[in-house]
């Protein structure tokens, strides 16, 4: 019989992490006590390490843009506005050729 993978829920691994995280228990009991492996419950704790600055990255509830994210918008907005010029030029060119 297959084993099934199980799914827990987004509340629960904040929770197991951040007691990780706290150290007043040691993983392994952590993961006992829970019945997850503590490996699992070692990567929830770094993955919330990782993530913990990004809360407090925010201002006003938005999230500001990267310089990167900043020039990748940059570039496809020029390539929008490239399309356009060259699908309005073969319109005009279609409709002088007769072609519809």
């Amino acid at each position: 019989m297959p084993n099934k993978r199980r799914t827990h829920s987004p509340e629960f691994k904040a929770r197991v992490a951040l007691e990780a995280l706290k150290g007043i228990k040691p993983v392994h009991q952590i993961a006992s006590e829970n019945e997850i492996h503590p490996v699992q419950v070692s990567q929830w704790k770094k993955e919330l390490q990782g993530q913990m600055s990004e809360i407090f990255e925010r201002k006003n509830g938005r999230r500001k843009e990267t310089d990167e994210e900043q020039r990748h918008i940059a570039r496809l907005e020029r390539k929008v506005g490239q399309l356009i010029i060259e699908r309005d030029w073969l319109a005009k060119k279609s409709k002088e050729l007769g072609l519809d």
